[in-house]
């Protein structure tokens, strides 16, 4: 009984008001009677809320953990007692907030106090009528649509812990997540039951669902009705975990990453203040899922935690992100590189005036799709390297601040070296390894391996490899494991992909290590053409006079292959190492023959 205490602050909101609101400060600050304590981020774990005890028990062990500052700016001192849900939503409409604009969409829009009762409405389904107790697991499926955000705010305001998961992903893939994780429910959009039903017969096991987006009695609508507009919220501590997030698999097979609430309210106190700088009356857009923690953050968090708003397109295509702009008047939009790519070829048919901030992230940005969007818009985007591990963005630079062709320097509250392979610093203008650490930290779930690989010597190893320059900006060289070693030289598969879009009729590119008997490797140039553009040999001649002229003629690609598409991930992301499998196999089946 204990777990569903409320801290009886908050009433159940009226939909009735009509005044025009104040606007809402850019983040709550803490009286000492909140936090009695400064946090220790080396100590014990606090006393859990959760009554079913999965998540803590299959935490990494401590030793394993990166190191976690809190201390560095003052926004991260949280109460121990602490559920990201309520501080994001019902403490904004606690203030008086509640008739601001919250979630809109191209026939709707629900206001904060919309937004607060539907998801104690779906809390009390959870609980009432599901038997959900804090700590289970829940998984969540659907495209970017309010009833998504409420249901995600209505786990975690129960106690619950989301697990939210790609619109596309099949079958099999879900059926991984469900066993990993052990979810105890399962909240789907009706139009997307058949792939989740099909990955019950994998599990083996049944999985209580609830589908919404559809008339049927037993749908979540109709048990949203039978419910009451108030809720009291579990008493979660900030250690407890509120989300486990999956790698979108550009390596391989995905990776449950395990955030804390505190995580949640770390990633909307750093960069969003200090970079991005958002308003209370920001709309803001982008395409990444909500599955996906570059589109958490930038769609619902950040603009939630200052009063904003956020417009959610179903089917985000570049097209339908440059029109909802012009219509909606948005203002901040987040977005993958290939996304500002094509945006910066139709911007000039659509009125973009409203944008003041775009960011990018998912990928590097390349230097040419920064200018040609700079060229088409006025507008130099926000690149910023984040990861799931570490939930957000970590580095990045706006405004003056940016070097185009530069990720940025670390986001306040971040700290972050380049390192060589035994971990030691290396010299400014030295390619190496990324480290960062901060607020937030990588912590598989159930997964000793690749925390050892991801986490030493308390720092996070990202994968990426970078350089710092003498004024302490972090230029983007390459994944670690896309790094080309052809001849004694090492080259960056970004660096010449970047040289290739600079060409007329490149529309895309992937540049990959390629088996070579007598260099080791050949750099090679996977291809997609822009529209008109026909392939051939003088195409490829064409292509690669070109890149010898852009950059050091040892990086050109040698060998250059057109294709339709590149593979990747359902965020966006170039899925290379499958490019590299498919030339591995192609060496061997040559080397048999």
């Amino acid at each position: 009984v204990m777990a569903y205490d409320s801290s009886g602050r908050h009433s159940p909101p009226s939909n009735s008001v009509t005044v025009e609101m104040p606007m809402p400060e850019a983040a709550p600050t803490r009286t000492p009677e909140e936090r009695p304590m400064p946090l220790d981020p080396s100590g014990p774990l606090d006393e859990s809320g959760h009554l079913d005890a999965f998540a803590r028990d299959h935490l990494p062990p401590r030793e394993l953990w990166p190191v976690m500052e809190y201390g560095t700016v003052p926004e991260l001192d949280y109460p121990r007692h602490l559920n990201a849900a309520v501080e994001l939503l019902d403490r904004m409409v606690e203030k008086g907030h509640g008739a601001r604009p919250c979630l809109r969409t191209d026939k709707e829009v629900w206001t904060y106090a919309d937004l607060l009762e539907r998801a104690n409405r779906i809390a009390n389904v959870l609980v009432r009528d599901l038997g959900l107790v804090p700590g289970n697991r829940v998984l969540l499926r659907a495209a970017n649509t309010p009833m998504l955000v409420a249901c995600w705010f209505a786990v975690l305001k129960a106690g619950g812990i989301a697990v939210a998961t790609m619109p596309l992903l099949r079958a099999r893939e879900l059926s991984q997540i469900l066993s990993k994780v052990e979810v105890k429910f399962s909240i789907c959009n009706s139009i997307l039951k058949a792939e989740l039903e099909n990955s019950y017969e994998r599990v083996g096991r049944p999985i209580r669902t609830i589908l919404f987006n559809t008339d049927a009695s037993d749908g979540l609508e109709a048990h949203m009705r039978r419910q009451p507009a108030s809720f009291e919220n579990a008493q979660t501590s900030h250690d407890d975990v509120a989300l486990i997030a999956f790698t979108s698999g550009t390596t391989g097979v995905a990776k449950g990453s395990m955030h804390f609430h505190r995580d949640i309210l770390a990633v909307c106190d750093t960069f969003p203040p200090y970079v991005l700088k958002p308003r209370a009356d920001d709309i803001f857009l982008g395409s990444p899922p909500l599955a996906f923690t570059f589109g958490l953050g930038g769609l619902v968090l950040f603009p939630m935690r200052v009063g904003a708003s956020t417009l959610l397109v179903e089917k985000p295509s570049p097209d339908a992100l440059l029109e909802a702009v012009a219509r909606h008047r948005a203002t901040i939009l987040f977005t993958a590189p290939t996304a500002y790519r094509t945006m910066a070829d139709h911007a000039g048919k659509h009125d973009l005036k409203s944008l003041r901030e775009c960011v990018s992230a998912g990928e590097t940005l390349p230097l040419p799709v920064f200018e040609s969007f700079r060229r088409a818009t006025g507008i130099r985007i926000i690149d910023g390297i984040g990861s799931t591990e570490l939930l957000h963005i970590f580095i990045s630079a706006a405004r003056e601040a940016i070097r185009p062709g530069a990720t940025g320097k670390p986001v306040p509250g971040y700290r972050a070296e380049v390192v060589d392979d035994d971990g030691n610093p290396v010299p400014p203008d030295t390619v190496g390894r990324l480290a960062v650490r901060g607020p937030t930290g990588c912590r598989y779930l159930d997964n000793l391996e690749q925390q050892q690989k991801y986490v030493r010597n308390g720092w996070n190893l990202t994968g990426d490899a970078y350089r710092r320059d003498a004024d302490g900006y972090y230029w983007y060289q390459a994944r670690t494991d896309d790094m080309i070693i052809s001849s004694g030289y090492n080259i960056s598969g970004p660096e010449v992909e970047a040289a290739l879009l600079d060409h007329p009729k490149v529309l895309e590119c992937a540049v990959v290590g390629s088996p070579d008997t007598g260099r080791g490797e050949i750099v090679k140039a996977f291809v997609v053409l822009r529209p008109g553009a026909v392939p051939s040999d003088a195409l490829v001649q064409d292509i690669q006079d070109f890149a010898k002229a852009e950059i050091a003629p040892y990086k050109y690609p040698r060998t250059i292959e057109f294709v339709r598409d590149l593979p990747r991930t359902e965020t966006g992301k170039v899925q290379r190492f499958k490019l590299r499998e498919l030339e591995r196999e192609r060496a061997k089946q040559k080397a048999e023959h």
